[in-house]
């Protein structure tokens, strides 16, 4: 799994903007908004981490046990790639 090239992370106003761009902003009109933690996430994933590698950054960089942060992830890996945002390494 990684990034997709057609979206960018943006911050704008102090908010951090996950845009579509290319093929994706033809299927995906909007932006997607993140928190400081859905901004770590993609950062993380974007240098290649597994799920389980970014579980295990959190809890180092957060206040939150393993299995929250493993759960958290693993449901925002879901809708980054209900969106295109991941793709699978075989694409």
């Amino acid at each position: 799994m990684r990034v997709s090239n057609d979206y960018i992370m943006r911050q704008i106003a102090g908010e951090f903007l996950l845009v579509p761009t290319g093929a994706a902003a033809a299927k995906f009109n909007g932006l997607i908004t993140m928190n400081d933690v859905g901004r770590f996430i993609f950062q993380t994933l974007a240098e290649e981490h597994t799920v389980c590698e970014v579980a295990a950054l959190i809890t180092k960089e957060y206040d939150v046990d393993e299995n929250t942060a493993l759960a958290d992830t693993e449901e925002f890996v879901q809708q980054l790639r209900q969106i295109g945002a991941l793709v699978d390494d075989a694409q």
